[in-house]
Order: structure tokens, then sequence, then C-alpha cells
């Protein structure tokens, strides 16, 4: 028993789970878009995750105590090292014109990690983390699959966009309303300026502004609709229920999760409705 445990944590510390749930956006805009699948494009999203979120957690924590490396941290960094190489083996097979939007994301994620403004990094400056969150993950899910394609000027993919990065920011909450009473006052987080309450009311609003994009898109299917209600009712639940005090593994697994469901609902919808 203990071993699952560790080997389950090691799941959600190593990022593997956050990847998945990346990639499951991902998949969704390829299906939405008709996209062609690509092992390059989806292996790229799925371990630059990877190696972005590790890169993120813990590369000041290893510069701090490379010497005294905790066994567990010490095999997440083998592990990154591993996924960085897989990357870079994808990246060579991409198209230089595939090269623009990621290097613009990954410039954000290096700022959110590294200081450059006055020894404040993305992730540090006041209120502005959960937004940086959202639009990275919008970029890679959205306009990285879509920048090679004529949706990109329609108005369609924009909608997508601007529907994950909202998406993204509710899934975020239940983490800061979890760390309220951890994070600086100078973050500036949602829960700290406007109190836990009416930070889930805002979420609700989220969700709302989500659905209602959904009517101004072009094509509309009913698989891709009832797919998003019951998206946005879990989100709702989640976000509704969240404490500053929740189990280890609410926001870290079940809130990252509801992106992997819904891709696997949007399969099955498809399936069932035609």
């Amino acid at each position: 028993m203990r071993g699952l445990r560790l080997l389950f944590d090691f799941y959600i510390n190593a990022s593997i789970h956050v990847a998945l749930a990346v990639t499951s956006l991902f998949f969704l805009t390829l299906r939405e878009y008709e996209i062609p699948y690509s092992t390059v494009l989806v292996s790229i999203v799925f371990f630059g995750t990877i190696s972005g979120y590790n890169f993120i957690k813990y590369a000041r924590i290893a510069g701090l105590h490379h010497r005294s490396l905790a066994t567990s941290l010490k095999t997440i960094q083998v592990f990154s090292f591993l996924c960085a190489s897989v990357l870079l083996y994808f990246l060579i097979q991409l198209p230089k014109e595939q090269w623009i939007p990621l290097l613009l994301l990954g410039v954000f994620t290096f700022l959110y990690a590294v200081p450059f403004l006055r020894r404040k990094s993305l992730r540090t400056l006041h209120g502005i983390k959960i937004f940086v969150v959202g639009w990275v993950w919008a970029g890679v899910t959205v306009l990285f699959p879509l920048w090679e394609t004529p949706w990109l000027n329609e108005m369609d993919a924009w909608l997508s966009f601007l529907q994950i990065f909202l998406l993204v920011i509710v899934w975020t909450l239940p983490f800061e309303i979890r760390d309220i009473e951890y994070d600086a006052p100078s973050l500036g987080t949602l829960p700290q300026k406007l109190g836990v309450r009416n930070t889930k009311l805002l979420g609700m609003l989220f969700l709302a502004l989500v659905l209602v994009a959904e009517v101004f898109k072009h094509e509309i299917t009913t698989s891709r609709l009832l797919g998003l209600f019951f998206v946005a009712f879990l989100s709702a639940l989640l976000l509704g229920i969240s404490q500053k005090k929740q189990s280890k593994y609410f926001a870290s697994f079940l809130v990252e999760s509801i992106p992997i469901v819904w891709v696997i609902l949007d399969y099955t919808l498809e399936r069932l409705l035609g």
C-alpha cells in the first residue's frame, strides 16, 4: 500500500497528472477544429508541460539544496531531465513556423519562475499570477495547435481561447483558496483581495461566460455543448466546496482531473450522439 502511495505521489509531484490535463485540452482543440492528430505536437505539449512545471516548482529548491536533495526530489530531477530530452527530440522535428508560439509561451514560463523585475518574477508580481497561468494554458492548448491553420483568423478560435483562459482561472482558484494563509500578502491573489466567498462568486461568473461564449460560435454541436455544460457544473461544484483546509489531493488531483474527464466525455458523447 505504501508503494502505491509513493507511486501516486510521484505521479502528482512530477507533474504527470497536470501534463495529462493540458494534453487533454490540446486534444479537445484538435477534435473541435478537426485538425489531424500529430505525434510530434502532442508529445511537445505533454513533455513540455512536465519540463516547464517541474522547472517552475523545483528549480529554486534544487539550487538552494543541491547537496542535500531528498531522494524523491532527485528522482523527479532525473525524470524531468529525461522528459526535457524527449521534448528536445520532438522540437527538432517541428516546422520552424510553429516555433513562434512556443518561443513566446516559453518566455512567459521562464519569466514566471525567474526574477527579472526588481527581483520579482511573473509569479510574484502583484495580482497577475493566476492570469499568466490562464494565458499560458490557453496558448499551449488553443493557439499552438491552431497557429498554422485558417482557424486562427476566425472568431471561434478566439472564443475557444477565452473559454480555456477562464476555465483555467476557475480551476486555479481552489489552489489559491488553499494557499491563502501561506501566500505572502504582496502576491495579491484573488482570495486575498476579494475573500473566499467573493472569489467563488467571481469563478461562477467566469463559468457563465464560458457557456455564453459557446453560443456565439459559428459551429455548435450537441455533444460539445453537453460536455461543456457538464464541465462547467463539475467546475462549479468543486470550486463551491473548496476550503482553506482541504485534502492533500483535492486541488492537485480532483480539480486537475476535470480536463481529463472532459476529453473522455467528449469522445463518449460523440459516439452516443453521432
